[in-house]
């Protein structure tokens, strides 16, 4: 989900998109986000583990 942000983010900035932007930047945030709190060890939608 990082990556997909990041990538968004980029093509939106090239491009000039700002909607393409703004979800890149979203998208990012929630990665990042999510990514913390699985790594903590914490319960995400009820699974502990996403494979």
């Amino acid at each position: 989900m990082i990556v997909l942000g990041v990538i968004l983010l980029i093509i939106g900035f090239i491009v000039g998109i700002p909607v393409l932007y703004t979800i890149g930047i979203v998208l990012a945030v929630a990665g990042v986000v999510l990514a913390i709190l699985g790594g903590t060890g914490r319960k995400i939608g009820g699974r502990a583990h996403w494979f």
